[in-house]
Parts: C-alpha cells; sequence; structure tokens
C-alpha cells in the first residue's frame, strides 16, 4: 500500500510539475506576446505617424502647386480679356470708322443731289419765265392776227359786192350756179366708177367662172391619180365599217392621225379606200386596219399600239425585200444599212414608174451592154442597182437624188468607180469610165419605153409634198398631212408652243403662201390642229 501510494504520490507530483512547467510555459509566451504586440502597435504608430507626416508635406506640396496654377490661371485669364477687351475696341473703332466713312459719302450724295435739286430749280424758274415772255408774245400775236383777220374778212365782203356789181349776179345766184357745176362733174365721175366696177366685176365673174370649172375637172381626173394613190382593205362584213368609224368617229380620226393617211368609207360594200401619196405610209395604214380586225379591238389607245407596231414590222419588211433584191442581183456582200433603202425603193414611184424595179432593170441592161463591149458587167450591174438610191430619203433629207445616194455609197464603203459610174447617169458629172456612160444609157432606156412613166403622178406627189413642206417649215408644227388628193392639209402642232391664236395665223399663213408659192387646181382647205394629251400610268 505504501509503495503505491508512493507511486501514485511520485506520478501526482511529476503530474503537478508538468502541469506547471506547462502554466509557465504558457505565461511566458503571453507575455511575449503582449510584448510583441506593445512593439507592432508602437510600430504600426510610428508608421502611422510617419504616414501622416508625408500626407501632410503632400497635401502642401499639392496646395502650393494648385495655388501656383491658379495664378498662372487668372494670368492667362486676365491676358486674354485684356487682349478681347483690345480687340473689341479695334473692331469698334473699325466699325465706327467704316459708318463715318459711310455717313460721309452719304452726306457728299445729300450735297450733290441739292446742288442737282438747286441747278434743276433754277432751270425750271429760267423755263418759267421764258414760258411767260412767250406766252405774252404769243398773246400780242393772236391780238394781231384777230385785227388781220376783221380786216380780211371786211375786204372779202367788199370784194364780194364788187364781184357782184361786176358779174351782175347775187350771191345766191353765184353758189346756185356753182352747186349745178359740181353736181355735173360728180355725175360724170359717177358714171365713170360704175363702169370700172361693171369691167371689173366682169372680170371676177370670168375668174370665178374658170375657177369653177378648174374645180370640177380637178374632182372628175382625181380618179385617175386615185388608181395609184389608193389602196383598198377588204371587210369580212359591212357591219365592221361602224367599229373601224368609232363613236362619233373618234376610231377614223385616230387612224387617220397616227398613219397620216385618209380613209374613205363610202358605199362601196365590204371595202375600206385608204388614200395617201406616200405607198409606204398607205401600206402602214393597210396592215394597220387589218391587224386590228384580227384582233377585234378598236379604240384610240389600241389603235396607236398597233400602228407603231406595224411601223416596226414595215421596217424589217422593207429591210427583208431590200436585202432579197440584192441576192437576186448577185451581192450578197452589201451594207446591211443598204438593205432597207434598197427596199424603200419598192414603195417609191418616178413618173410612175416603181423605182426598185426600174434600178433592177437598168442593171441587168447595163450589163448586157457591158457583155457586148467588153466592158466590166458586174460593176454596171452594180452601179445601176445603185444609182437612184438617194430617191429612198429624197424626200427627208435636202439635196437632188444623185448627191444623197453619193453621201450613202461613201458612208456604207462602196468603190469609187461604183459611185463614179451611178453619179452620171443624169449628165451631173463627166463620165471618166465605159460603165457611168452605159448606166446613163441604161437610165434612159429604161425609163423611155412605151408605158414605163407618166407624168401625172410624179406631179401630183410633187405637189403633195411641197404642200407637206410649206406646213412643216411654221415653228411648233410636228406633223402634216396633205389629204383627199391634195385638196386638204392637215397641220397638227404642239399644245405646249402653240395657242389657239397662233393656230389660227399659222393656218393663215399656210393659205396664203399655198396660194403665192403653188399652183393647183380647184382649192386646197387648211386645218391645224391643237390637242393637249396628258399620258400618266398607274404601277
Amino acid at each position: 500500500m505504501n509503495v503505491i501510494a508512493w507511486i501514485f504520490l511520485v506520478m501526482f507530483c511529476a503530474a503537478v510539475g508538468v502541469g506547471l512547467l506547462m502554466y509557465l510555459k504558457a505565461q511566458k509566451a503571453t507575455v511575449e506576446a503582449s510584448r510583441a504586440q506593445s512593439k507592432a502597435e508602437l510600430d504600426i504608430k510610428a508608421e502611422r505617424e510617419r504616414l501622416l507626416a508625408e500626407a501632410q508635406r503632400e497635401a502642401q506640396r499639392l496646395r502650393e502647386r494648385g495655388q501656383q496654377e491658379a495664378d498662372s490661371v487668372r494670368k492667362e485669364s486676365e491676358l486674354k480679356a485684356k487682349e478681347q477687351a483690345l480687340q473689341a475696341r479695334t473692331e469698334a473703332e473699325k466699325l465706327l470708322t467704316e459708318r463715318q466713312k459711310t455717313l460721309e459719302k452719304q452726306e457728299q450724295r445729300l450735297l450733290s443731289k441739292e446742288e442737282g435739286l438747286d441747278k434743276k430749280h433754277q432751270q425750271v424758274d429760267q423755263k418759267t419765265r421764258d414760258l411767260e415772255t412767250l406766252t405774252d408774245k404769243r398773246r400780242a400775236e393772236l391780238e394781231k392776227l384777230e385785227g388781220q383777220q376783221a380786216e380780211a374778212k371786211r375786204l372779202l365782203e367788199a370784194q364780194a359786192l364788187r364781184l357782184e356789181e361786176i358779174a351782175g349776179l347775187t350771191r345766191d345766184d353765184a353758189k346756185k350756179e356753182l352747186i349745178s357745176q359740181l353736181e355735173y362733174a360728180a355725175k360724170m365721175d359717177a358714171a365713170k366708177l360704175v363702169r370700172r366696177i361693171e369691167e371689173e366685176s366682169q372680170e371676177e365673174a370670168a375668174k370665178k367662172a374658170r375657177w369653177t370649172i378648174a374645180t370640177a375637172i380637178q374632182r372628175v381626173a382625181s380618179d385617175v391619180v386615185a388608181e395609184q394613190a389608193v389602196s383598198s382593205v377588204q371587210l369580212p362584213s359591212d357591219d365592221l365599217k361602224g367599229r373601224i368609224i368609232g363613236r362619233e368617229g373618234r376610231n377614223i380620226r385616230a387612224l387617220e392621225k397616227a398613219t397620216g393617211c385618209d380613209l374613205i368609207v363610202d358605199d362601196t360594200p365590204e371595202s375600206i379606200v385608204v388614200s395617201s401619196f406616200d405607198p409606204i405610209r398607205r401600206e402602214v395604214a393597210r396592215q394597220s386596219i387589218l391587224k386590228l380586225l384580227a384582233d377585234g379591238r378598236i379604240h384610240p389607245a389600241r389603235i396607236e399600239e398597233v400602228v407603231e407596231k406595224v411601223k416596226v414590222d414595215m421596217d424589217q419588211h422593207l429591210k427583208d425585200i431590200g436585202e432579197a433584191a440584192c441576192i437576186e442581183m448577185g451581192f450578197p456582200d452589201v451594207h446591211p444599212k443598204l438593205h432597207k433603202l434598197v427596199g424603200r425603193l419598192n414603195y417609191r414611184t418616178s413618173y410612175g414608174q416603181n423605182v426598185l424595179e426600174h434600178t433592177k432593170e437598168v442593171a441587168m441592161i447595163a450589163e448586157y451592154m457591158a457583155a457586148e463591149m467588153g466592158a466590166d458587167g458586174r460593176l454596171a450591174r452594180r452601179a445601176g442597182l445603185f444609182h437612184d438610191i438617194g430617191k429612198a430619203i429624197d424626200r427627208e433629207v435636202e439635196g437632188t437624188h444623185i448627191e444623197i445616194g453619193m453621201q450613202l455609197m461613201q458612208r456604207y464603203g462602196e468603190k469609187e468607180a461604183v459611185i463614179h459610174a451611178m453619179s452620171c447617169h443624169h449628165g451631173d458629172f463627166e463620165p471618166r469610165t465605159v460603165e457611168a456612160m452605159l448606166i446613163t444609157a441604161a437610165d434612159a432606156l429604161s425609163a423611155a419605153r412605151p408605158g414605163a412613166r407618166r407624168e401625172i403622178l410624179e406631179t401630183y406627189v410633187k405637189r403633195l409634198e411641197q404642200l407637206e413642206g410649206i406646213a412643216n417649215s411654221y415653228k411648233g408644227v410636228q406633223k402634216s398631212f396633205a389629204m383627199q388628193a391634195g385638196r386638204e392639209i392637215r397641220i397638227l402642232v404642239d399644245a405646249g408652243s402653240v395657242n389657239d391664236d397662233q393656230a389660227y395665223w399659222i393656218a393663215k399663213d399656210v393659205s396664203r403662201r399655198v396660194e403665192a408659192e403653188m399652183q393647183y387646181p380647184g382649192q386646197i382647205k387648211v386645218t391645224v390642229m391643237r390637242e393637249l394629251r396628258a399620258v400618266e400610268i398607274a404601277r
């Protein structure tokens, strides 16, 4: 027991010693921690004081720098303010100077005006004085003249009394004698005037009679021309004539306006006659009517659309005709632009002869003669084909058909030998080659054969061309169409540039020029049409 108690005691003492030792160590650690904390606090405090001192020094520097910058800004602001004030003062002085100069100029002008007014016042005063002097002078002259008139009247009375004593007639008797003599002279003059009026009336009556007879003859003779200047359109039935005419004639008017041809709807069953001196125009009108009849829609807008389409088709048709003619004559190398011109010759006549057929005939005759003479037959045939090419556009371009043809041939690359040969066929140029002389001979042979040409149609066409040329020469005229076999000319003017009064005077001037410049049977009616058309498309 004692040993165990002793052991327990020893163990207890050891535990107490260990605990005491641990306590002491804890105390020591606490003290060291307290010391370290105190030292750290001192260090922190010192660092804080140091940083605070540095912050205060930095704040002081910033304050000093800000003060310096503020001083510099203030000085700059003061300088700028002084400069602006100086500039404003300078501008004000400059403006004041300019105003003073302006006032001085105005003052000088006012002074000059006052001087001018003073001079004018002086002139007016002088004129007033001169007028008063002249008035007094005229008054004195008038008084003197009245006295002279009174004296002259007294002398006339005395002279009249003296004449009565000498003649043995009273004043009333002398008046009656004088009146009877004047009456006799007036009767003689009246008789002469009546005789002259009767003679003029007889001459005017004869002139009107001749005019009436010529008009009648022209109307009767128009059928001969119409045989070559009209085309007939066959209708499936007479009912379609009403549709062609349209309500109040609007369709036929639209057709005539768009094509430039005269449409004759008479009693001929199932046919309409298209009349125009221009065959191409007439053919366009005929084809347009046929297309409208086939389509069934006939109204002014559709008519204009169809006519424009037919014109395009007609251009291609002319090109095809010309190309076929060139190939037929053995010239596939012709410039494409010449094809259309050659095709136009098919619708051109010269003294009633078809020009395209005439050119073919000239080409063949020239080639045959060249072969007999040993000349260049191909050259002669080519020159013969193109010798009248200028007639395709001679109604649209100024110059003779030879000059126009030479220009066209040069433009489209024909050889000089061909151009020379075709240019000599009317004797305008001296021929230098055999082929040129052959073209002249062939042209004369083709034109001179019996039945080849007629003077009537060519003269008729030239008269219509001259009529349209006179109308187209006026400013504001858009189109003109000779119609009714040359008895009427219809002129379309621009509504924007020609008013109603100007349209009336254009009609008057055209009629006067036609009377002065043309020779024609009967009478010609001049109609000027002015139409304003507004068009808009809804999309």
